[in-house]
Formats: structure tokens, C-alpha cells, sequence
């Protein structure tokens, strides 16, 4: 079974994050959400409460085919901001492994040169965060081993790409058939 992590960071955007949550699980992807606070109870940007699956600091990260990072202003930053995932993040781009970001996230990638000479999208007005990036007016940008995307209204769009890099285009169209989603 695939599995990917989705990290939450008070100030998410909680549609983004739960967008890609519900549909990988639909399509069989293990996906739990892990905190990178020091609470399982995570508020997003729009003073929703979730509750994580996990910590970072009590996870292993060794099984993950894939990382993935939702946007909210206050959310990305604050995944900017931490030590362990910046560490989880360059390891994973060195081995080539997958990492997926939505909405202003992709600006972690942009920082850290993760998207150097890659094309990339994101929330308007971030561009000039992604630092030596190819960047393209798409709603879903994927490159190599990552995959980018511009926001809350790509979200659907967004899981649909991580599905179909993990478990392959028929999976992708299942999804996007049971959910009744208009482009598929």
C-alpha cells in the first residue's frame, strides 16, 4: 500500500489539507496527518480544529512514498519555520522520493532551491518565492518528484495527480468518477 504524510501547522488551509486526505484514502493511500506542533489538535486558518494522527517528533518517516504540504499563509510559515521537516524535506528531494505543496506552500520548496530549475506553480503572488524555478500558469504542476499547485480551487485536481503518481491513471479516474468531478 502506497503511503504518504500530510503535515499540519496551525494556519493551514483546511481544505487543502482535508481535500487530499479524503480522496487518497478513497483511492487506498495510507495518509496520516502528522502535527508539527507539540499538540494533536492543530487550528487552521479558518479556526477549524483537526486532530493530527501523529507528531513529527514521534514519527518515522522511513515508510513515506510521498510528503505533502498545504497551504494557509500563517500554515506555511509555520512549516517553514521547522527544523525537522526542513531536514525531511531536503533528505527526500536528494533521494528523488516524492513531495507534493498547494496554495503559498510551494514557497518551502522555493527557499530551500528544491525547485531549481524545475517548473512549478503556486498561489498567485508567491512566484517570486520559487527560487530558480520555472514557473507556469498551470493548476497542477508536476516535475520530476515533485508536484505543485495553485490553491483551494485546485485541490480536487491536486489529490487527483497525487493519486495517479502513486497508484496510477485508472485509480486517478475511479476517484474522480465516484466523486462525479467534472474533468475526469
Amino acid at each position: 500500500m502506497a503511503k504518504a504524510y500530510i503535515f499540519l501547522a496551525d494556519g493551514f488551509e483546511e481544505v487543502e489539507a482535508l481535500t487530499v486526505v479524503d480522496l487518497l484514502r478513497r483511492a487506498g493511500i495510507e495518509i496520516p496527518m502528522i502535527s508539527i506542533s507539540k499538540s494533536l489538535e492543530v487550528t487552521g486558518a479558518h479556526q477549524i480544529r483537526v486532530m493530527a494522527d501523529g507528531l513529527f517528533d514521534d514519527t518515522s518517516f522511513d515508510d513515506a512514498d510521498l510528503l505533502v504540504l498545504p497551504g494557509g499563509l500563517l500554515g506555511t510559515n509555520n512549516l517553514m519555520d521547522h527544523e525537522g521537516l526542513d531536514k525531511l524535506l531536503m533528505e527526500f528531494n536528494k533521494k528523488k522520493k516524492n513531495i507534493a505543496a498547494i496554495c503559498a506552500a510551494p514557497s518551502i520548496l522555493g527557499s530551500k532551491g528544491l525547485l531549481a530549475g524545475k517548473q512549478s506553480t503556486c498561489y498567485p503572488g508567491f512566484e517570486d518565492r520559487l527560487t530558480d524555478s520555472i514557473v507556469v500558469n498551470e493548476d497542477v504542476v508536476e516535475d520530476g518528484n515533485v508536484v505543485t499547485s495553485k490553491g483551494l480551487g485546485t485541490a480536487i485536481d491536486f489529490s487527483l495527480a497525487l493519486i495517479k503518481k502513486l497508484m496510477g491513471k485508472d485509480v486517478s479516474k475511479k476517484i474522480a468518477k465516484d466523486i462525479i468531478y467534472k474533468h475526469y
